[in-house]
Parts: structure tokens; C-alpha cells; sequence
């Protein structure tokens, strides 16, 4: 990795917009293009300079890091960083800034090697997968099924004429710096350098046809509605017998009954009648792993909150649990028989059926919630 200043050898100031960067890394980078400078040591290395500062500065992270800390910052972030880098992998990194139909066109064919046809990738396809909430917690192993593309059978290919087998077709175009030697893909092959002769009738234009797959997946427990696991190769087949793309699963929650998942812990919200409140009693909840009993203590309030350790999610690949919070509720009847009300009215001058001003508070309360 270069000790110079990045900043310095792009020519551009600490607060350069991202257009700037360009700018001075296209100027840069055709001034000492190997193409341009052939068997100069001195260009190339500085054609690499260039190349490894404007990596780290037009990357965000990079760039904040770079600025704080230096090169010490970015040591080993950097797409170029170690020193064992080739033309190739610029090339592949920085087509953005040339784009493939300039004169730099023919380094940056992504998929492509330097004068290779181009390795194609199929399509990814995507499901959703509903879980119950317990699932959700221990882990799961689910049997899907789904349609994708895939080669079909007796399809047959030649080289492409066009280009030859090679998957792209050069020109050499004049300008201001002499000749430019510029490639792009083949636009009757697509870069893939052959072409169907011959496919089933049933078969795409990419000589794919659908079928219907059944696949194992494993569910890590912890996961959460939301998110989206990838599993590798099991996509479209890619065109001209390329590699498959992933399949992709979109975990969705089936709601529980009574039982609510907030982050990694699990709400349940208990009501007690008011002598279960002011006696005490032992009462059976629901949890994720089955019915569980806890103890309510005499002279328990609304709004406390009981916490059942271990009971709530675990972090997907992480360390740690979650809880299960009950949270207590009083039910106050709406609809009283004059019996009861007598037995109210009898109780409501006595001392310990006034409200303590002292008692605790909000604030207090929400203590024992965290």
C-alpha cells in the first residue's frame, strides 16, 4: 500500500465531492495507462497509485477511517491494500469511472476476463417462508418447493461466428492520445462466444425450461420476520450452461395467539382478577416452550413486570437470550351485584384499600421492565 498522501496523488483537495475524485482519477489513470505506456515501470506503478487512493476515498467508510487514523486506518481494507494486486483486478474495480463503452471499454466487460467469453450467472429467485414463532426460536429444518430454470436437455451449441468463440468484438478507434484498441460484447452472442443450434420446442430462447424443485432448509433459531437467508446455487440455471443464482427465503411470521415478539424478548400480558392481585396466587402462563408456572406476589400492581429468564429468542449467530415479560394487569369489573357492591363500600373507608401516596412510581415501574 502506497505512504503517500491519497489526497496528494489524486490532486485534490480534503473535501472533494465524489465527481471530483473521478475526475482526477480519470486523468490520472489515462495519463499513465499501460496501454499508453508500455513497458514503463514508473507509469505503471503510478497508474496502481492512483488506483488504491481513489478505492479508499471514494468509499465512504474508507474514507472517514482514512481521514482519522491515516494509512494505519485502511491497512488491509483497502480493495488494492498488500501490494499483491494485478492490472486485472483495477480493471474489474473501476469501470464505473470510464464506463464499458469508452476507450477503457475492453478492461472493463464485467464477467469477462481480459479477451475471454463471459461466465454467466442465472437469475435469483426468491420465496416467502412462514413460521410459527417457536420455529422461529429453536431452529427449523423446512422442505420447500419451487420452480426455477434450469439447461434443458438436447440443447446443442456452436461458436459464434460473430466474434469467433471469444465473446467480444474489437475495434480500433483514433483520438487525441493515438490509437485506443477498445472491446465490448459480442451483441449476437451476448459475450457467452456461442449460440444455440439447436433446443427443444418447450425450451427458452436461452435453450431453459421450468421445473419444479423440492429443497431442504435449514432455519437458524432467532431469526425474525424480515429476514432473508440465501442459499447458494439453488437460482435459474444462467444461459449458455452458467452457473445458478441463489435462492433467496423471506422469513414472515405466523402470529401467536397470545404471545408477542418485541426484538428478542417475548410479551405476554396477564390479567388478574383484584383478589388474585391483593392475595397473591400461582398462576400458569404460556410460553414458547409449553405452560409455566409463576408466583404472584400478595399486593401486586398493575403495570409491574414479572421477567421469565431465558425464554425469549437467541441472537442469530450471536451469544446471548432473550426474556419473556409479563407485564400484570387488574381487571376491574364494569358490572357489580348489589352484594358485591356492599362488600366495596364496606372495604373503601378501610386503610389498607386507600391509595398509598408514597407508592411507587412510573419511572419506578419501568425500572423493573429493563
Amino acid at each position: 500500500m502506497s505512504k503517500r498522501d491519497y489526497y496528494d496523488i489524486l490532486g485534490v483537495a480534503k473535501n472533494a465531492s465524489p465527481e471530483e475524485l473521478k475526475k482526477a482519477y480519470r486523468k490520472l489513470a489515462i495519463k499513465f495507462h499501460p496501454d499508453k505506456n508500455p513497458d514503463d515501470k514508473e507509469a505503471e506503478e503510478k497508474f496502481k497509485e492512483a488506483a488504491e487512493a481513489y478505492d479508499v476515498l471514494n468509499n465512504e467508510e474508507k474514507r472517514r477511517k482514512y481521514d482519522q487514523f491515516g494509512h494505519a486506518g485502511v491497512g488491509g481494507n483497502s480493495g488494492f491494500g498488500g501490494g499483491g494486486f494485478s492490472m486485472d483486478d483495477i480493471f474489474s474495480q473501476f469501470g464505473d469511472v470510464f464506463g464499458d463503452d469508452s476507450v477503457f471499454g475492453s478492461f472493463f466487460g464485467g464477467g469477462r476476463g481480459r479477451g475471454g467469453s463471459r461466465r454467466t450467472v442465472g437469475s435469483n429467485i426468491r420465496i416467502k417462508l412462514k413460521l410459527t414463532l417457536a420455529e422461529m426460536r429453536s431452529g427449523v429444518e423446512k422442505k420447500v418447493k419451487y420452480r426455477r430454470m434450469v439447461q434443458a436437455e438436447g440443447v446443442t451449441y456452436g461458436t459464434c461466428k460473430h466474434c469467433g468463440g471469444s465473446g467480444v468484438v474489437k475495434q480500433i478507434t483514433n483520438t487525441f492520445l493515438g490509437q485506443m484498441a477498445t472491446q465490448s460484447a459480442c451483441p449476437v452472442c451476448q459475450g457467452l462466444g456461442k449460440v444455440i443450434e439447436s433446443k427443444p420446442k418447450d425450451a427458452n430462447e436461452h435453450g431453459l425450461i421450468a421445473q419444479e424443485f423440492e429443497t431442504s432448509l435449514k432455519i437458524p433459531g432467532g431469526v425474525a420476520e424480515g429476514m432473508q437467508l440465501s442459499i447458494n446455487g439453488k437460482g435459474n440455471d444462467g444461459p449458455g450452461g452458467g452457473s445458478a443464482g441463489d435462492l433467496i427465503v423471506l422469513v414472515e411470521e405466523i402470529p401467536h395467539e397470545e404471545l408477542v415478539r418485541e426484538g428478542n424478548n417475548v410479551h405476554f400480558n396477564l390479567w388478574l382478577s383484584f383478589p388474585e392481585a391483593a392475595l397473591g396466587a400461582s398462576i400458569e402462563v404460556p410460553t414458547l416452550d409449553g405452560k409455566a408456572k409463576i408466583k404472584i406476589e400478595p399486593g401486586t400492581p398493575a403495570g409491574k413486570v414479572l421477567r421469565l429468564k431465558g425464554k425469549g429468542f437467541p441472537e442469530v449467530n450471536g451469544y446471548g437470550t432473550g426474556d419473556q415479560l409479563v407485564i400484570i394487569n387488574v381487571f376491574v369489573p364494569s358490572k357489580l351485584s348489589s352484594e358485591e357492591k356492599d362488600i366495596l363500600l364496606n372495604l373503601q373507608d378501610s386503610k389498607n384499600f386507600k391509595p398509598d401516596e408514597k407508592g411507587r412510581s412510573f419511572l419506578d415501574r419501568m425500572k423493573d421492565l429493563f
